[in-house]
């Protein structure tokens, strides 16, 4: 199992619409999250910035974020959802979310 953390900026004027969107999160969209091999996912707040962490169980996370990034439902979820994300000033080439190092874990 891996576990991948990820930060991303809000929009400061879409923060309420960002949180609507996901208090009903479309089933098409939750359904290919869980199909890409992910679990315990979450998104979290504070000072501007969008933290999310996730378990990544499955054996190729490059091909699981690939099929997602082709899923027509997901794609047209995040036609809602980036308007409201800014990258980090850090975020590396292709990166939407940048890719967080983790320093610390205790099972």
């Amino acid at each position: 199992m891996m576990r991948v953390g990820q930060v991303i900026k809000v929009v400061p004027d879409k923060l309420e619409e960002y949180k609507k969107l996901h208090a009903a999160v479309w089933p098409g969209v939750l359904s290919m999250i869980r199909e890409c091999n992910i679990r315990n996912f979450s998104i979290f707040f504070r000072d501007g910035y969008l933290f999310s962490y996730y378990e990544y169980i499955g054996s190729s996370y490059e091909a699981d974020m690939a099929k997602m990034a082709r899923d027509p439902e997901t794609k047209r979820w995040w036609t809602f959802t980036e308007p409201c994300q800014s990258p980090i000033e850090t975020t590396g080439e292709g990166e939407w979310w940048a890719g967080m190092e983790e320093v610390f874990h205790n099972d």
